[in-house]
């Protein structure tokens, strides 16, 4: 008896509710107003971080990155596995690309990430890696932050780095494996 009291049960219709941001906002108004997304209030609002320039210029001084070439963020890790992930050597072929078109590449990611990122580099003749960084595991996450937001744009895979350059309105290219956009898209205006 007490259960139903205390709680509002509400079934799941994901062609209503296809977003999961749509789905936890949707919790905080009566289920009776809102029946699908359409009903939320829009625009919805949408995390937002915000770096300033001398945070930005600190950090990049901190992890010794030049301001002579403008800087493209890798995140090459995500949770659950491989899966998720798109193979190093495409990242590789990828930061080769556009080093060779001016850019230097910052790797980021967790401990766990630092080996990709490793496997990245070895595939850089020498002077490509000397505009390649692996700071996978080298960061703390505000350092991280302040770093993505110095970023002229981001590759990422489906990860809660691709949802941080989202937030800092980073233009960003998000890859996904098994996982669906349509379900957890990077909530950002700008998508490269």
């Amino acid at each position: 008896m007490r259960y139903g009291l205390l709680n509002d049960v509400r079934v799941l219709d994901k062609e209503a509710w296809p977003l999961m941001v749509e789905r936890y906002v949707a919790l905080a108004y009566d289920k009776g107003i809102m029946r699908t997304a359409q009903d939320l209030p829009q625009p919805l609002l949408w995390p937002q971080l915000q770096v300033s320039e001398g945070e930005k210029s600190y950090t990049c001084n901190q992890f010794s990155l030049s301001s002579e070439r403008p800087m493209i963020g890798f995140c090459p890790g995500a949770e659950f596995g491989p899966a998720k992930r798109w193979p190093h050597y495409h990242y590789a072929e990828l930061a080769k690309q556009l080093i060779d078109e001016g850019y230097q590449v910052v790797l980021f990611g967790s401990a766990k990430d630092h080996e990709a990122g490793n496997e990245i580099l070895a595939a850089l003749n020498t002077e490509q890696q000397a505009w390649c960084r692996n700071l996978a595991g080298e960061t703390q996450l505000d350092q991280a932050v302040i770093l993505i937001a110095a970023c002229k744009a981001i590759v990422t895979n489906d990860s809660g780095l691709m949802h941080v350059a989202a937030a800092l309105n980073r233009p960003l290219v998000a890859l996904y494996g098994p996982s669906s956009p349509d379900f957890t898209p990077p909530l950002s205006i700008k998508r490269a």
